[in-house]
């Protein structure tokens, strides 16, 4: 009896150890031992190049000696370099904020690289006083810089250092995830009571822990900035302990159709709402309306757009004056400024020089440019108001929250009656009333006083196109043919770049790259290429060359299937998120080469993703006589799958080019 009770104590007492040890990392620093080296393949991935084995992060608020608050920032982090490929890890940067007078402070800072030399750990340190680099991003950060010495294959590597910052509004945020698997990432906050923060969360990773423990803090705050004697307040409040664990988390790759992998990260981040006793109660977070607002007060978005702007009359009356409607009005306006005004950076949402100099220097970066082209549109007594958005490589944005720095960019919204038109005069390839595919990345807001909310999704947009191919046996027993195709919206654009950039001669060795077997081209035709508000059009005759084997094999999509699968991974942790709806059509009518039977033909098929056929495939192919005729059709109704259908999408997509990739057999007669 006592040696099963003592067994079940053990047990008990075993158990409770191992929770225990679960709860938390056993990495800290300085703490590293031969046996840490042992591992060389993590479980948690095989393959990386790199593992992140410990990332423990914590946010406190000191009182300081300003009458206010600071913030202390810590980050500790250790982790194993398995082979060259993940030497980049050892490549560290730490952002500071300034606002122009005070900047935040770097502390603390110790970084050491460990080697296994003859058994025995050998640390070598970074020597902070010279080794650490500063370089000054943009007019709010600077970034602290250092590589950790004497990196090898094998190499542990760890650091530590605090940040403390008098900028209440940079709580800092916290990425659970990255380019490299990680055993433990840990955060930890401190909230005291008279700061609100809302908490934006992101990512499809589950929390290990997650906990919030309430108590009370005595807090004291010196204000020694005047000639007198120092002020000081002492006094308790309540204080939340926020505790946030991910455990061995995945690392996260950019893969075929996604926005940015910044959307998925698994992440967390802080944005300041509120002030509350024993400060004066205030909001911060404003409204949507509010900032709209401000944004149309705005120097350099806003108010050079209500100005009188009288400059603008003689190049607006001149191109407007042959305009029979506002709708003409607003297509010449449109035209004039896309053909006429460059844009030298896509990604901005304010005025970095006057509108007067943007139109004498006819340059500016995209905010610039469309700015003006409202302003032309107001001047013209047209209704026009800028919109901000942000583009899909930019990353989201949240329709409820005010946040500006989550958009990059500007496009201006035209109203004529009922009917509405968004208009982008920076890209030179676009027609009126069409945005790039980038712009249709979720909620967008119009700046007037309403601030009106807009819903750019991807599946407003729909990439149809149809090709064909028609060949027949000339006099001679020669495969001859013609192609043609109306490819769609973007893939027009794309053909129109590539033209521009590289002339027919390569498009015309593209394609015969592409045609999947030899070939003669004669009569390459584009047509509608300067038109580009027309549906483009690509044409050319051909004849196949071939020695004419026993046996030919003829790939019957000749270069228009899909030759690979875009979904290579076993697993996505994140949607898949296609920038349009797509539906591709090809035919073919072929005759049989002279002198040759149909030995072997691949099967028709057709399949769907689902029951609801969001994605369908339809491959039909038939012989009647001398005569082969193929049908290819793809399909897409929606943009967005989520992670769990990432399965069935790769496994449609495998169907789609094994059936594309699939050849007809012709074999001589006897």
């Amino acid at each position: 009896m006592k040696s099963n009770l003592f067994l079940f104590l053990a047990c008990l007492f075993g158990i409770a150890i191992n929770a225990f040890s679960q709860d938390k990392s056993s990495a800290k620093f300085g703490n590293v031992r031969p046996e840490d080296f042992k591992t060389s393949i993590y479980s948690i991935d095989s393959n990386a190049a790199a593992i992140i084995i410990a990332d423990v992060g914590s946010s406190e608020f000191i009182g300081n000696s300003k009458g206010n608050f600071s913030l202390l920032f810590k980050n500790y982090r250790r982790a194993h370099i398995l082979n060259k490929t993940g030497y980049d890890i050892s490549e560290v940067v730490i952002e500071l904020y300034n606002d122009g007078t005070i900047e935040e402070e770097l502390d603390g800072l110790k970084a050491v690289t460990y080697n296994l030399e003859n058994g025995k750990v050998v640390a070598t340190k970074l020597d902070t006083k010279t080794s650490v680099f500063a370089d000054r991003e943009n007019k709010y950060w600077t970034v602290k810089k250092f590589t950790f010495p004497n990196v090898r294959e094998g190499s542990i590597i760890e650091y530590e250092y605090k940040v403390k910052s008098d900028f209440i509004h940079n709580l800092r945020p916290w990425n659970f995830q990255g380019s490299y698997p990680r055993l433990w990432s840990e955060y930890n906050v401190a909230m005291p009571e008279f700061f609100n923060y809302v908490t934006l969360t992101q990512g499809y990773q589950a929390p290990f822990i997650k906990t919030q423990k309430n108590r009370r803090e005595h807090y004291i705050v010196n204000d020694t900035r005047g000639t007198g004697s120092t002020d000081r307040a002492s006094f308790t409040a309540g204080l939340t302990d926020y505790r946030w664990v991910m455990k061995d988390v995945p690392m996260i790759r950019e893969e075929k159709f996604t926005s940015t992998i910044s959307n998925h990260i698994s992440r967390i981040e802080f944005q300041l709402a509120a002030y509350r006793e024993p400060f004066a109660p205030k909001t911060v977070m404003s409204t949507w309306e509010n900032v709209a607002m401000e944004l149309l007060e705005d120097e350099n978005f806003g108010l050079p757009l209500r100005k009188d702007n009288g400059w603008l009359s003689d190049i607006v009356n001149q191109v407007t004056k042959k305009s029979d409607n506002d709708l003409q009005k607003a297509r010449n306006i449109y035209h004039w400024v896309r053909d006429n005004v460059t844009c030298t950076q896509h990604s901005a949402k304010y005025l970095s020089q006057p509108l007067k100099n943007i139109l004498k220097n006819k340059n500016g970066n995209v905010a610039e440019v469309n700015l003006l082209l409202t302003a032309m549109l107001i001047k013209a007594d047209l209704q026009a108001d800028p919109v901000i958005l942000s583009t899909r490589e930019h990353g989201y944005t949240h329709s409820f929250y005010p946040l500006l720095d989550r958009f990059n960019y500007v496009i201006s919204r035209l109203k004529i009656g009922e009917s509405e038109y968004f208009l982008d005069a920076s890209e030179t390839h676009l027609p009126f009333g069409k945005l790039d595919y980038e712009c249709y990345n979720g909620h967008a807001r119009v700046i007037n006083k309403e601030a009106t909310p807009v819903e750019l999704n991807a599946d407003l947009l729909k990439e149809s196109s149809v090709a064909s191919i028609f060949i027949i046996n000339d006099d001679k027993g020669n495969s001859i043919g013609s192609y043609q195709k109306s490819p769609g919206f973007y893939e027009s654009i794309g053909l129109r770049n590539f033209l521009q950039k590289n002339g027919r001669d390569e498009l015309e060795k593209s394609i015969k790259k592409n045609f999947g077997s030899d070939v003669s081209l004669t009569k390459l035709r584009v047509d509608s290429l300067e038109k580009l508000e027309a549906q483009l059009s690509i044409g050319y005759d051909f004849q196949l060359e071939s020695e004419r084997p026993d046996v030919l094999y003829l790939n019957p999509m000749f270069g228009e299937g899909y030759k690979e699968n875009p979904y290579k991974s076993v697993q996505r942790f994140y949607p898949i998120e296609m920038p349009f709806k797509i539906d591709e059509i090809f035919t073919l009518q072929i005759e049989v080469p002279k002198g040759y039977v149909v030995e072997e033909m691949p099967k028709s098929l057709v399949v769907k993703a689902n029951e609801a056929g969001d994605a369908a495939f339809e491959y039909r192919l038939s012989q009647t006589g001398s005569t082969i005729v193929l049908r290819s059709r793809l399909s897409f109704q929606r943009t967005w799958f989520s992670p769990e259908e990432y399965e069935i999408l790769r496994e449609f997509y495998s169907i789609v080019v094994k059936k594309h990739n699939e050849q007809i057999v012709f074999k001589k007669k006897n």
